[in-house]
């Protein structure tokens, strides 16, 4: 089974309409994304805990949708109904390409099942999902089996609300001996991939191209006391006071108004 690459970005025979229609949104406005990574990396990748940065306008990269997209796809965050093999649990989030977090971006996901073989009969391992308020999704699935020419890995198009472009990617497994002759394979798209109880967990944070909107919050009459500071450069792991709690910064990013730590979880996290 090949898969015949496009150029990047490309939607070989997906209008605006289909991929609408084929998660069966109606009259949905079409979802945006496109082009670069969040991240790069080696085909043997970085370390399962390293933080994920998001890049002020550096999206993420497209790839080639591959010749077993299949529309019509069920909402559901869990793949794993009826298959077997090694339950992988990916999550993550969606940013806009000023790194601010995006609600309802709809995700399909399709890949192969254990043996390396897709369905196209039904929806085995296929199904769709939209992020949360703070720009978060949670996809429950098995690691995909290996076919020829191909290295491990997991179909995704994204779509934010209001937009009209789509965003077709691929994800990645560290340390896979066919990371080095996939020729589609890019390593700005592996995964951090850890095991924890048997369990492998998967994080990948996707940029999309579109300009976004942040979220504000009214300013309280008395503005609470802290170093938190609109204007200021965080990196991960940096932390701050705010409103009389400390928070530790998850992502790379520059403060704005109304991205103050309690009301943004992708960025803080109360210590």
């Amino acid at each position: 089974m090949s898969e015949n690459p496009h150029r990047a970005g490309e939607e070989p025979g997906l209008s605006r309409k289909r991929f609408i229609t084929a998660v069966g949104l109606g009259a949905l406005a079409a979802p945006a994304v496109a082009g670069a990574a969040s991240r790069a990396g080696a085909a043997s990748a970085a370390p399962a805990d390293a933080p994920l940065a998001c890049t002020p306008g550096r999206t993420t990269v497209a790839q080639t949708e591959g010749p077993y997209f299949k529309p019509n796809s069920p909402e559901r965050d869990d793949l794993t109904a009826g298959v077997s093999g090694t339950r992988l649990v990916v999550s993550g989030y969606v940013f806009d390409r000023a790194c601010r977090p995006l609600s309802r971006v709809l995700m399909d996901f399709w890949q192969a099942d254990n043996s390396g073989n897709y369905d196209n009969v039904r929806f085995t391992l296929r199904g769709h999902l939209f992020t949360g308020a703070d720009g978060s999704y949670r996809l429950t699935t098995i690691v995909p089996g290996l076919y020829p020419g191909r290295t491990r890995h997991i179909h995704v198009k994204l779509q934010a609300p209001g937009q009209s472009r789509i965003l077709t990617t691929q994800l990645y497994f560290p340390g896979e001996p066919r990371n080095n002759t996939d020729t589609i394979f890019d390593p700005s798209l592996l995964m951090n991939v850890r095991t924890a109880g048997g369990v492998r967990e998967g994080t990948f944070d996707f940029v999309l191209d579109v300009a976004g909107t942040p979220t504000t919050s009214p300013s309280p009459s008395t503005p609470p006391g802290g170093t938190w500071r609109a204007g200021t450069a965080y990196a991960a792991g940096d932390r701050v006071t705010y409103g009389g709690s400390t928070y530790r910064c998850l992502q790379a990013h520059t403060a704005q108004t109304g991205w103050e730590p309690p009301n943004v979880p992708s960025l803080w996290q109360r210590a």
